[in-house]
């Protein structure tokens, strides 16, 4: 989610949020995003967003607070001007740490009480890394030189990770980012009349997605070092790239249409319904007639019914490292997996 000026980020405007909140929240989808799945199935209120409570009572959000902003990258936004890559925000990572380490200090006046709490509380860690990789590829970085700069992502989550566990932190889940070669995004900006980058099963680029998976399989080893150095946590790995990749294999068995897999539900018209320069939420932009069959909401950030199978799979499912399918929430699992498919549903609220 993010809250920053609205006139800079379009996710504030109509149709956002429109299938569950029926006003646009911050969250760039037409509804509710993983972190927000995850929450109700633990029982837990929806994590409100920490730009947007500071003059609120530690009572508001003791029981869930969001740091992510939209667009937000791991590396530092230097790093970013030297590349001359042109970012939608400053706030990094690092950032959103130090909001963490300032709402702590009004959390909690004791340092037994901050351990109280920060040990019983997950830590959703990301998604993070994949908006690196979108400055970093539509700049011009290579994709061959990619790599190297995987290793820097990597690291910097692996020391934001550290930071964590540094201040008590006992249970994180951490991320993988998602197949961006099946993102509208990218399939419009890297179209090729070429057949053999294309993935004959999916229709994403092949190659866009391997950097994907080099990227979670660094992170896995990243976090698989952590972990051995730190056997008093529970550091959990959430394969969004797994979790999402049936989708696009067998987009019935998810109530998606097969044109819904890979044009965006909202966008600016083309092959994949999507536009750079014609953003969800502009004029003259097209908007599908039921979100609840396409992956991608926008071109760039997925819809609700595509976050609520993701996080069915996590949470009920085998997409995490070690497995949390033994938790207690089998019967509210269910009724989100019920509810993807019936777009009626995600208006009761």
């Amino acid at each position: 989610m993010q809250y920053l000026d609205a006139d800079v980020f379009g996710c504030y405007v109509p149709p956002f949020g429109e299938s569950y909140f029926h006003l646009p929240t911050g969250r760039c989808s037409n509804g509710r995003l993983i972190v927000d799945l995850t929450a109700e199935l633990f029982g837990m209120p929806l994590p409100q967003p920490y730009l947007k409570t500071w003059n609120e009572s530690v009572a508001n959000v003791q029981e869930g607070i969001n740091f992510a902003v939209s667009g937000a990258t791991v590396l530092d936004a230097s790093f970013f001007e030297d590349i001359g890559s042109v970012v939608l925000t400053n706030v990094t990572l690092k950032y959103q740490l130090n909001w963490f380490k300032d709402f702590l200090a009004s959390l909690c006046n004791t340092s037994s009480k901050c351990n109280e709490i920060i040990g019983s509380s997950i830590f959703l860690v990301g998604e993070m890394g994949g908006d690196d990789y979108n400055y970093m590829l539509f700049s011009g970085i290579s994709l061959e030189d990619m790599p190297a700069y995987v290793t820097l992502v990597v690291k910097a989550m692996g020391t934001a990770i550290n930071e964590l566990i540094d201040l008590g932190a006992v249970t994180l889940l951490v991320p993988g980012i998602l197949p961006i070669g099946c993102t509208p995004s990218y399939l419009t900006k890297y179209a090729t009349e070429d057949t053999e980058e294309y993935d004959p099963e999916t229709g994403c680029l092949t190659k866009y997605n391997k950097l994907a998976e080099y990227h979670n399989e660094q992170l896995q080893k990243e976090l698989q070092s952590i972990q051995a150095l730190n056997p008093q946590t529970n550091i959990i790995y959430a394969d969004y790239y797994n979790a999402s990749m049936g989708f696009f294999r067998s987009p019935a068995q998810y109530g998606f249409t097969r044109e819904g897999t890979l044009k965006s539900c909202c966008g600016g018209g083309g092959p994949y319904n999507y536009n750079a320069s014609l953003g969800c939420g502009q004029p003259s932009t097209i908007l599908c007639d039921d979100p609840s069959q396409y992956v991608s909401w926008d071109g760039v950030h997925l819809t609700e019914a595509a976050y609520a199978w993701i996080t069915v799979g996590l949470l009920e499912g085998p997409y995490t490292t070690p497995r949390l399918s033994t938790l207690c929430i089998s019967e509210n699992a269910t009724k989100i997996q019920m509810t993807t498919r019936v777009n009626k549903s995600f208006s009761e609220h």
